[in-house]
């Protein structure tokens, strides 16, 4: 079993990395093998609706150009999926809206590939915005048939500068929550205890 969590933010190691090991490390406590893939910051083009994908059936974006079809192999090898992105202009950074209209399209065109799996979406924000860009990328999870799992309360936390979301205890806590809870239900699916 594995979860592949996106960083979507151009700050690869500043808050919205903070809060998905905040998570993975928990998801790892059980057992469950984890991966971290940086787009924030990387040349990606978002969807253009050629409709290719669901010409020639390969699993594949017809723009192989960029790093999106090689996260895309790896969402339909995983039990679970984090999308993580920080707050711009209370949605989300164009590296994670490129990645989930490329991937959905391609999921749809290719008989639902991330059909059943575990989905969770993380943001952070300086002060607003954050419940916003987590509810667009849970957009993604529910048109593609896919399991949402959730935590104690919204999945974001708080910070500007790099390392400020360690101060923000409640984001901390609900990161190890939506942790444990997507651990939990990615082994309930397999059939495992």
């Amino acid at each position: 079993m594995n979860v592949i969590a996106f960083n979507a933010s151009p700050r690869k190691d500043g808050n919205t990395r903070r809060l998905i090991d905040a998570a993975l490390a928990e998801i790892e406590k059980e057992g469950i093998d984890t991966e971290v893939v940086n787009i924030g910051r990387k040349k990606v083009h978002g969807c253009i609706a050629c409709m290719k994908c669901f010409e020639n059936l390969d699993r594949r974006c017809i723009f192989d150009d960029d790093l999106i079809n090689g996260c895309i192999e790896k969402m339909a090898a995983a039990d679970g999926i984090i999308i993580a992105s920080p707050t711009y202009f209370a949605d989300m950074t164009p590296e994670a809206k490129a990645l989930i209209d490329r991937a959905g399209f391609v999921g749809i065109a290719n008989g639902n590939l991330f059909s059943r799996k575990v989905g969770a979406g993380i943001s952070v924000a300086r002060r607003a915005g954050a419940v916003t860009t987590v509810d667009s990328i849970n957009h993604f999870f529910g048109i593609s048939d896919m399991v949402t799992v959730g935590s104690t309360y919204w999945n974001v936390g708080f910070g500007l500068e790099k390392g400020d979301v360690d101060s923000d205890v409640e984001g901390i806590r609900t990161m190890q929550r939506l942790g444990q809870n997507m651990a939990w239900l990615v082994k309930k699916i397999a059939g495992q205890p």
